[in-house]
């Protein structure tokens, strides 16, 4: 009796299940346009297309030796407003309130310069953003870059991880669910993949009014093309 049962259940799941046609294409899991936020002249370039890099590894660097001494500057006006700040303080209740104010405000003062110089000085490194691969470089050495145009630098994508953007018809959207399989093959490449769906897109392309979705993937090459069937047991 089990045993009936047990198969009429899985006649019902079978019956149930909604198989829903996809094309999807192949993108970076991440991708990103890197560029200075600073202006001036490209004075080193430490990678180039194809380098793999770490998150936060310098990638540019723009001349900076001005930038460099104003911030060496703020530094030594830091030490010694600090240095002021803390003798004073000793002696806070023996002192005229105004004098101390004074020097308090020189120690903030000097603190809030430090931190300015040392942004600007941040600013005229290009760093990674995250562990990746470079797949388009835009800049050579001597190049000006100005931080108000944004010019594009380089252009970065995750090494491996990839994801498939799936689109489906609108008709079916009841149908897919996250967590529903994808059964899919490349164009031009006879291996049968599986996946699920890790996302569903809220609204329909306004351009072809499709549904969009995601099925993580890897080592896939971008911008390559396939289809599939999306499988529901929901």
């Amino acid at each position: 009796m089990k045993k009936i049962l047990l198969t009429l259940l899985m006649f019902v799941s079978f019956a149930n299940a909604a198989e829903v046609y996809a094309t999807f294409v192949v993108h970076p899991l991440k991708d990103a346009n890197l560029a200075f936020i600073a202006s001036g002249i490209v004075d080193k370039i430490n990678v180039s297309v194809g380098s793999h890099v770490k998150k936060g590894q310098t990638l540019a660097e723009l001349e900076n030796s001005d930038i460099k001494a104003m911030l060496e500057v703020a530094k030594t006006n830091y030490k010694y407003a600090k240095k002021d700040y803390e003798r004073q303080l000793k002696i806070k209740n023996l002192i005229d309130e105004a004098k101390f104010d004074a020097v308090a405000s020189r120690y903030e003062s000097a603190k809030n310069q430090l931190a300015y110089q040392q942004a600007l000085y941040n600013k005229t490194f290009l760093k990674a953003p995250f562990n990746g691969i470079i797949y388009d470089k835009e800049i050579e050495l001597g190049d000006a870059v100005s931080g108000m145009m944004l010019r594009t630098a380089f252009k970065i994508q995750s090494a491996s991880k990839r994801k498939l953007l799936l689109s489906f018809d609108q008709k079916e959207r009841k149908h897919v669910h996250i967590g529903d399989t994808f059964k899919y093959k490349l164009d031009g490449d006879t291996k049968t993949y599986e996946g699920e769906i890790s996302k569903i897109y809220p609204r329909a392309n306004f351009q072809d009014r499709k549904i969009r979705a995601e099925v993580l993937s890897k080592d896939f090459t971008p911008g390559l093309f396939g289809d599939g069937t999306i499988i529901s047991n929901k």
